[in-house]
């Protein structure tokens, strides 16, 4: 054999070889294993219960061998349970965890797993931060999504509605937004709720206060008792298990709520139906889909290892609830509104204001609508007449 012909095929070997480590086999007659480590508790009906709802959908349609494992509300556990779940290798193909709170622990121990891989939610890897991801996270997927953009279509909603010929609702334009911290991932929520009412009333006044914690119903429900006193009709609670208050406040006071993450009024639809009927819509990062989507790519070899990928409207990432309760209670113009808007984001027609961008472009949460964007969009058409 000729010199340039070895050479050929020595690269041609070595190249097999690396895509074998970008992309490792997948093993088509042995059934997925795959372990969810939350970091709280399941029953939060909203972000940790989309993850699960994703992972049986999972189970159900490619017959995955599926643990879950809830590592509970003290941080003080999380890195050794996740640490511990990633050690147990007979046990998983894939391991899912989410939230920016794990992105350093996992990062920290991937590297130690290299035939394995890694779904992280809400979050992405640092990947090029040498000292974090030690091998560049290269077996590590990472999904975002563009909460801000599924928080404008919540604002347009919230400021057409509280004005509206509802029963319960007053003729001033404040809507409310409960919390769980003040750190960046919630407030792109709030700004992006905040853009949003803008476009439709340029009146529009916002109570934002944060509970400090993700496991306080009753704080949440104080919270928004006070906004409500404060002639709020509708509070968005971006709080986890602690916005559960903010619907009890709500169903005691007849005013409205928005949910997060899930489409939580079905989801407390059979236990309190009266409860349910005050939350309007839901924002819904829709975790549970972007894991099945995941899991797709992974059996057929094509889950971007080593990158992160954000979702949004145009993905299907994020997206409004649709249910009984928003068809009955939404006018049909504000329906109308509201796929109309949701068109011009997926276009990039209208940009979304975000956090997440340079110091000198990034969004800050407000009081009114004094300095927002210029946004050109028509809303002639679904005024109500």
């Amino acid at each position: 054999m000729c010199r340039s012909k070895i050479i050929s095929l020595m690269l041609v070997v070595a190249l097999l070889g690396a895509a074998a480590i970008a992309a490792p086999a997948r093993a088509q007659d042995k059934p997925m294993r795959i372990t969810y480590v939350v970091n709280g508790v399941l029953g939060d009906k909203s972000f940790f219960d989309s993850g699960e709802r994703g992972v049986e959908k999972i189970a159900d349609e490619y017959n995955a061998e599926v643990n879950t494992i809830e590592l509970g509300v003290d941080p003080q556990n999380w890195e050794s349970g996740l640490a511990d779940a990633m050690a147990n290798t007979d046990k998983y193909d894939v391991l899912i965890a989410g939230t920016f709170q794990m992105v350093d622990y996992l990062a920290k121990y991937a590297d130690k797993y290299p035939d394995k891989v890694f779904i992280f939610f809400d979050a992405s890897m640092a990947y090029d931060n040498k000292d974090l991801c030690k091998d560049a996270c290269k077996n590590v997927y990472s999904i975002t999504y563009a909460q801000n953009q599924g928080s404008f279509l919540a604002g347009v909603y919230a400021a057409a509605m509280t004005t509206s010929s509802l029963d319960g609702m007053n003729p001033d334009a404040v809507i409310g937004a409960v919390g769980g911290q003040d750190i960046p991932v919630i407030n792109d929520f709030i700004v992006g709720y905040q853009q949003g009412a803008c476009l439709v009333n340029s009146s529009s006044q916002f109570l934002v206060q944060y509970a400090g914690g993700w496991n306080d119903p009753a704080k949440g429900k104080e919270i928004a008792l006070a906004m409500y006193e404060q002639k709020a009709d509708i509070v968005f609670q971006i709080a986890g298990g602690t916005g559960v208050g903010v619907f009890e406040a709500a169903k005691e006071q007849n005013k409205y709520a928005i949910g997060v993450d899930s489409d939580q009024a079905t989801i407390i639809m059979e236990t309190d139906p009266d409860q349910a009927a005050r939350v309007l819509t839901s924002m819904q990062k829709n975790v549970d889909n972007s894991l099945v989507r995941a899991a797709k790519l992974y059996q057929e070899g094509n889950l971007p290892l080593g990158k992160a990928e954000n979702l949004g409207l145009a993905e299907g990432g994020v997206s409004l609830s649709v249910n009984d309760i928003y068809t009955k209670a939404t006018p049909e113009n504000v329906q109308k509104l509201i796929a109309a808007v949701t068109e011009a984001v997926s276009k990039g027609d209208i940009k979304v204001n975000t956090v997440f961008a340079d110091e000198a472009s990034a969004a800050k949460v407000a009081k009114d609508c004094s300095g927002m964007p210029e946004m050109k969009f028509d809303m002639t058409p679904f005024m109500s007449k």
